[in-house]
């Protein structure tokens, strides 16, 4: 298989959505904050107006805060959830369960993640309910919590009657509700369903909104629906160290991607080559490759393959299942798509 070369606005890295740097609209905002003296730790005009057109996007009065990361905005919203003697349920291959290294864990103070069967990512309804009600003692962690990803860390995605049905048994039985939505933009691009519908309408309590990984230099948003769960919220940040005293470099660059729908663009780009690269791949004999419904794709490659990929210089992750996985982001091409998908075919 020839080597593959990188030139100019071709790139060889699908292992994370991540790798891409910020998006020319998101970089421009940020530089454009970098004027003059402005209040701190959020006080800002800036801030304050993007966290307003944040209560315009989903339709309702939430609070919003901004903090660095997607670890930080998982786990100290799932903390703002429980206390340290309760459990907070998640599926299976959550990445609060296999990524955060103990976070959430450290961040409640020893809450106890309960890990619920699912497929394809998505957790399944009668399980969760099961781990909920099968024991009430003082013994066992009381569920407290339950954290759904979405789109899943498989790369599916739960319908908006699906992320209703997991809220309703938890409201029924006294649990709050978190959506992980690191990447809730192509989640949301794919299904083509507003926001406020995929989560406080849905019954969603709180959402990470993921930035880095639709185009933003750095910054995740953490929006409470319910908002007593976040009155302390902002405590929260400044004692875990992810309180930005320069809040305006956070807060700026969401501006710019929710002008226009700049998000729901970039986002919907990632996904269609996310497909434009499964339906190569569909099309090899023999290879088992799952449909994109966001913006990976999974596919079964034997490890001779992935070697010579690797040797080719192309980057990617094998994943749960020792699944090939191949992310697309705002900055992917469509030569980078096809050059890959006829490597895997050279490879195999």
């Amino acid at each position: 298989m020839p080597a593959s070369s990188q030139v100019p606005g071709y790139y060889l890295q699908f292992a994370s959505d991540n790798t891409a740097g910020a998006c020319p609209e998101a970089l421009a905002a940020f530089n454009s904050a970098n004027t003059g003296f402005i209040s701190s730790y959020g006080e800002d005009e800036v801030t304050k107006v993007v966290c307003d057109r944040l209560r315009q996007l989903f339709a309702t009065d939430c609070d919003v805060y901004f903090v660095f990361n997607g670890t930080a905005a998982n786990s100290l919203a799932l903390a703002s959830l429980c206390q340290s003697y309760q459990g907070v349920i998640c599926a299976e291959s959550a990445h609060v369960e296999t990524d955060k290294c103990g976070a959430p864990e450290f961040f409640s103070n020893g809450a106890k993640l309960l890990l619920a069967r699912q497929t394809e990512g998505r957790m399944d309804a009668a399980h969760v309910e099961h781990l909920i009600t099968r024991r009430r003692d003082q013994h066992y962690p009381r569920p407290k919590a339950l954290t759904l990803t979405q789109a899943t860390e498989l790369g599916t995605l739960y319908s908006v009657d699906e992320i209703a049905a997991l809220s309703d048994i938890a409201k029924r039985h006294g649990l709050y509700t978190h959506m992980d939505g690191a990447r809730f933009a192509n989640a949301l691009a794919a299904l083509a369903v507003s926001p406020a519908d995929m989560t406080w309408r849905a019954g969603i309590d709180v959402l990470c909104f993921g930035g880095t990984k639709m185009g933003l230099p750095l910054g995740e948003a953490v929006v409470f629906f319910n908002r007593a769960l976040g009155e302390d919220f902002s405590w929260r940040c400044k004692q875990a160290g992810q309180l930005a005293s320069k809040m305006r470099f956070l807060s700026a660059p969401w501006l710019a991607m929710l002008d226009d729908d700049t998000w729901l663009k970039h986002a919907g780009h990632a996904n269609r080559l996310a497909r434009r690269l499964a339906e190569r791949l569909a099309a090899l004999p023999g290879l088992a490759c799952r449909p994109a419904q966001a913006n990976s794709v999974f596919v079964q490659l034997p490890e001779p393959a992935m070697a010579r990929l690797r040797q080719a210089g192309w980057v990617f992750h094998t994943f749960i299942g020792d699944m090939a996985r191949f992310m697309c982001s705002w900055a992917t091409t469509e030569a980078a798509v096809d050059h890959l998908a006829a490597d895997i075919a050279a490879s195999l």
